[in-house]
């Protein structure tokens, strides 16, 4: 079955960096729609980045423009997030998704039936 699984968490002090991976399995990864979400306590998930691993279309919420990158590695089924220039309101679990197939209106539109377990990102 679909597994996605994300690592690279962990605590980091405002202007640091981190990079999250979610390897995936079990699915033809270079048609799928990838993204990133992420949820603080208390807040709704929010969007964070989505990438169509079949024509490596990106698409970043305003909030994170310019400091996070989304990448994958076809070769190892694995999504990455690259984030930069982190400030504490960046701190909240991350999750990635997937869905089948391209993705529509920046991912706003798709379904993500598959999910990781998260990873916590604290900034402080």
């Amino acid at each position: 079955h679909v597994q996605l699984v994300e690592s690279g968490g962990g605590s980091v002090q405002a202007g640091g960096s981190l990079r999250l991976s979610c390897a995936a399995s079990a699915f033809t990864y270079s048609t799928h729609c990838m993204a990133w979400f992420r949820q603080a306590p208390g807040k709704e998930r929010e969007g964070v980045a989505t990438i169509y691993t079949g024509a490596g279309s990106t698409y970043y919420a305003d909030s994170v423009k310019g400091r996070f990158t989304i990448s994958q590695d076809n070769a190892k089924n694995t999504l990455y997030l690259q984030m930069n220039s982190l400030k504490p309101e960046d701190t909240a679990m991350y999750f990635c998704a997937a869905d089948p197939g391209p993705c529509l209106n920046g991912g706003a539109s798709n379904s993500f039936p598959y999910w990781g377990q998260g990873t916590q990102v604290t900034v402080s």
